[in-house]
């Protein structure tokens, strides 16, 4: 649930309402009626108090060991190059709110600090540090351990907080998603004794969307297929995003891309997803259109649910690694094509009926023969 705007007397009063259902949770163990608390926060207490935590425990802002951190910060080396520009245009839109922006790893542990920190302020320097875990299980209920629990952007300001210690601070979180759908991190902004700003909830939703299109763009890919619905204009950063391989294989996608087309992207080392088995088009004619030297209107791309999106095929930029086809690929599926060719050519060009014969599904068919145009 995302809280409304709040009017300037109405944000005035939130803390004792705030101050209120603590009490009410903490002590009572239930939230009163219409109780101004988002369900993700009283899930966050509930799991603090299972834990065996109190609100007045003392807080302490541990290092992770120098070997964990070095771990991450090898793991992670792809998202914070990837964040490094979005970041950059992150610190300069809160510049003079007191807020600065840390990026973490899938465990809550500090991989990068960017903004305006007070080091003169013990609070701010407690936390803005490289390398300090401040997950859940450390800290209790912040913006870093609910985003990366809840997996959705999230608000918190003061008295929100589990401990008492925290409650100084305010901070927006959002989770970050690899090009497989898993979450790798998350981006948060925090400030110190400042006002309620719950409009940062966007900016740093924003922020983290386009980190994982630059994570995703950053991969060596052969085509690049940009999504929308039909009327929205292409080239946004609304779009979704597909990355494929020169066969025409599913590397990774955005969130938006995701959100857009009915199947969840495979994971590594999971069962090969092709566009064919998104798109109902054979998918020799993305790459087609993608060869095309001027800009041409966008390729209408009927989806297997019956569905129907607007699309974008691109090429790589010039420089940019480029993903090439598995060795042998060509010749295996050459044979294939040719033996699902000859199944079609029996049921006299009915590609359902061939598939079914085959045991394989339409798009496979499709998939496999390229450009071959059946009914």
């Amino acid at each position: 649930m995302h809280r409304a705007a709040l009017p300037a007397d109405s944000l005035a009063d939130r803390p004792g309402r705030i101050a209120q259902a603590r009490y009410a949770l903490l002590r009572q163990g239930s939230l009163p009626a219409h109780a101004e608390i988002d369900p993700w926060i009283a899930r966050s207490w509930q799991r603090c108090l299972a834990r065996g935590l109190q609100p007045t425990q003392r807080v302490v802002f541990d290092l992770v060991s120098a070997q964990a951190l070095r771990r991450s910060q090898d793991e992670n080396h792809h998202l914070l190059r990837a964040a490094r520009p979005v970041l950059a245009q992150l610190v300069r839109a809160i510049a003079g709110m007191r807020y600065f922006a840390l990026l973490t790893d899938a465990h809550g542990t500090v991989v990068d600090v960017q903004g305006a920190l007070d080091r003169h302020d013990p609070r701010a320097r407690a936390i803005g540090r490289v390398g300090i875990d401040l997950s859940e299980t450390a800290v209790g209920t912040t913006a870093i351990g609910a985003a990366l629990t809840e997996l959705q952007p999230v608000w918190l300001h003061r008295g929100e907080h589990f401990f008492d210690d925290n409650g100084a601070y305010s901070c927006a979180g959002a989770p970050l998603f690899d090009p497989h759908g898993r979450c790798m991190g998350m981006l948060d902004l925090t400030g110190v004794d400042v006002p309620e700003r719950p409009e940062l909830r966007h900016l740093v939703a924003r922020s983290a969307r386009a980190m994982e299109d630059a994570l995703l763009l950053q991969r060596p890919h052969a085509l690049l297929l940009r999504l929308n619905w039909p009327g929205s204009p292409l080239g946004g950063e609304g779009d979704g995003l597909l990355a494929l391989d020169a066969d025409g294989a599913v590397l990774g996608g955005n969130s938006a891309a995701r959100q857009l087309l009915p199947q969840p992207l495979c994971p590594p080392g999971g069962p090969a997803l092709h566009c064919s088995d998104l798109i109902a088009l054979p998918w020799t004619q993305l790459f087609d259109a993608a060869r095309q030297r001027s800009p041409a209107a966008p390729l209408d791309l009927p989806l297997w649910s019956g569905l129907r999106l607007q699309g974008q095929a691109c090429l790589p930029e010039r420089g940019a690694a480029v993903q090439p086809p598995p060795p042998g690929a060509p010749r295996l599926r050459e044979t294939e094509a040719a033996l699902i060719r000859q199944a079609v050519l029996d049921a006299r060009g009915n590609v359902a009926e061939a598939a079914r014969a085959l045991g394989i599904s339409r798009a496979t068919v499709y998939r496999k023969l390229g450009g071959y145009k059946g009914r």
